[in-house]
């Protein structure tokens, strides 16, 4: 049994209006994940600029933020919270001038000798809050330095010697991790920042939440939203030929596209600003909703498609376990199916030994889509029949329970790699435990979230006894011996990936704002819909 796409009926293109599709297409990509090659003449390019022209960006760079540190630390001084003067005095608009200028150089030192500007910035009074996305580098503070706008913080980013000083002049709003009620005093901040008729600077947010491959738009946290003022969106795009801007969870690190970027002789950055969007009533109501509307209207500024994949899916594709995803694993697509359907992997946890004892007792009888909805305890919809398509091989209607639960064991504790093989060890075992080649490929198919795989050399090496059957303890007794068994016997080479999108990857032209949303925000759980005058 191997994992399949969604039927082409619940794909729609990306350039679909809300009212055309109910829900969005899947990336063609993990939008997590950055792959950077450089070519032999770009290596040469990089170890020549490495000794000539990096350093000397680098220098400026660092003399432009020393430079700029004195004048900021001045203009700081004073409470925190005290509203801004209007107008401000002439000192201050100069101060204003100079760092602005002081960033423009440090950024055309570092290659960004144009920074296009399309449309025109809504004033605070028109717009208290602007909206940036995709957020994928933290290349995008040039926005930030550019318009010398709020920003929302770590609290512990006030303590970072320089850039510390640096933020602070923006008057920040700073989430506190140590305080429980951060968050909800974070919104007022917002809120009565934006209520203020213009006297606070705008603040810019990252909806997002996280870094991405600007392939497409995840889901927007709701915090930006809840004030229920008008937002205007911004959308920024790097048309370089070479990416090496892209920061993911999953790619170069953050001092290697420093780097790599230094190194190149042009860096292109394009910045566009929306019309302002001023929320419906109903909108005003519901947060989620009005995030939606706003990432929609900037995905189709970008010409991107829309997914419904989170942060928290980020951090699925990116644990530490002896089973590495695959940059195109279905299991993206099945935690978000999940989420679509109300069900919680925390909760679902609790449920994986109901769950297998039910699948073991089947002994691989495939269950009808009532089936199915019996045993998760939920209402046959059109959702659940996206997530019961992701097993049925060919369309038949019946589906193998044990992939469903091989697949929420990862879900739920991806990192806990040798407790799924276990458990499906249980499920897919004789009477004495063991499982056949056949069997270990339908659980590392499915613990992988991939179409094809080859498994016969790694069951070899395992079945040392030349037996035909392995069981768990040989299983976890090679693993120990071998921890990286899963990269010399299952991937890269013998692993033939498919996304679970139909639809083909969308051209790519990666936390810089920290997330102050509610913990219970329904975000990507209600379909999308049309924007109410």
């Amino acid at each position: 049994m191997r994992l399949r796409g969604r039927d082409p009926r619940a794909a729609p293109s990306s350039s679909a209006g809300v009212g055309d599709a109910r829900r969005q297409a899947p990336p063609g990509r993990n939008p997590f994940v950055h792959e950077l090659r450089l070519g032999a003449l770009q290596k040469a390019q990089v170890a020549v600029l490495t000794l000539t022209l990096f350093p000397v960006r680098l220098l400026v760079a660092l003399l432009m933020m020393l430079l700029a540190w004195p004048l900021a630390l001045v203009s700081s001084l004073g409470p925190a919270g005290q509203e801004p003067e209007q107008p401000p005095a002439l000192w201050r608009r100069v101060v204003d001038v100079l760092l602005k200028a002081i960033m423009r150089t440090m950024w055309f030192a570092g290659g960004f000798h144009h920074v296009a500007v399309k449309g025109r910035r809504a004033l605070p009074t028109e717009a208290a809050i602007l909206a940036l996305a995709p957020h994928s580098s933290y290349f995008d503070a040039i926005p930030v330095t550019m318009t010398m706008s709020s920003v929302v913080m770590k609290a512990e980013s006030r303590d970072i010697p320089i850039w510390g000083t640096l933020i602070k002049y923006i008057r920040p709003v700073f989430v506190s991790r140590a305080d429980q009620d951060s968050r909800r005093k974070t919104v007022e901040e917002i809120r009565r920042r934006a209520q203020s008729g213009g006297k606070w600077p705008q603040i810019m947010i990252f909806p997002e939440g996280t870094c991405t491959n600007r392939t497409c738009l995840i889901t927007f946290k709701p915090g930006a939203f809840i004030p229920g003022v008008p937002v205007q969106p911004v959308v920024l795009r790097y048309p370089n030929k070479l990416d090496t801007i892209t920061w993911t969870w999953r790619g170069p690190g953050a001092l290697k596209i420093l780097w790599l970027t230094l190194c190149q002789f042009h860096n292109q950055v394009e910045i566009e600003f929306l019309p302002v969007y001023t929320p419906s009533e109903e909108e005003k109501k519901n947060p989620a909703l009005y995030a939606r509307n706003v990432r929609r209207m900037m995905a189709e500024a970008l010409g991107i498609s829309v997914t419904d994949y989170t942060f928290e899916d980020c951090q699925l594709a990116l644990a530490e376990g002896q089973l590495r995803l695959p940059a195109d694993t279905c299991l993206l697509e099945f935690a978000r199916l999940l989420r679509g359907l109300g069900l919680k992997p925390e909760k679902l946890e609790q449920d994986l030994d109901r769950h297998a004892e039910s699948a073991r007792m089947k002994q691989g009888r495939r269950v009808t889509l009532p089936e199915f909805a019996a045993q998760l305890g939920v209402p046959e919809s059109e959702s659940l029949e996206d997530l019961f398509s992701l097993f049925d091989e060919g369309g038949g209607g019946e589906v193998d329970l044990r992939e469903y639960v091989v697949a929420l064991s990862v879900v739920c504790r991806p990192a806990r790699t040798l407790d799924t093989i276990q458990l499906a060890f249980k499920m897919y075992g004789s009477q004495d435990g063991s499982v056949d080649e056949h069997a270990l490929s339908s659980i590392l198919k499915t613990a992988l979230g991939v179409a094809e795989l080859t498994v016969t050399d790694l069951f070899r090496a395992i079945d040392q006894e030349q037996k035909g059957r392995i069981a768990f303890a040989d299983f976890e007794s090679f693993a120990e011996a071998n921890p990286n068994f899963a990269e010399e016997y299952l991937y890269p080479e013998q692993t033939h990936l498919r996304s679970c999108a139909r639809t083909p990857p969308a051209p790519t032209p990666n936390g810089f704002c920290a997330d102050f949303s509610p913990e219970n925000s329904a975000v990507g759980t209600e379909p999308v819909h049309k924007k109410l005058d």
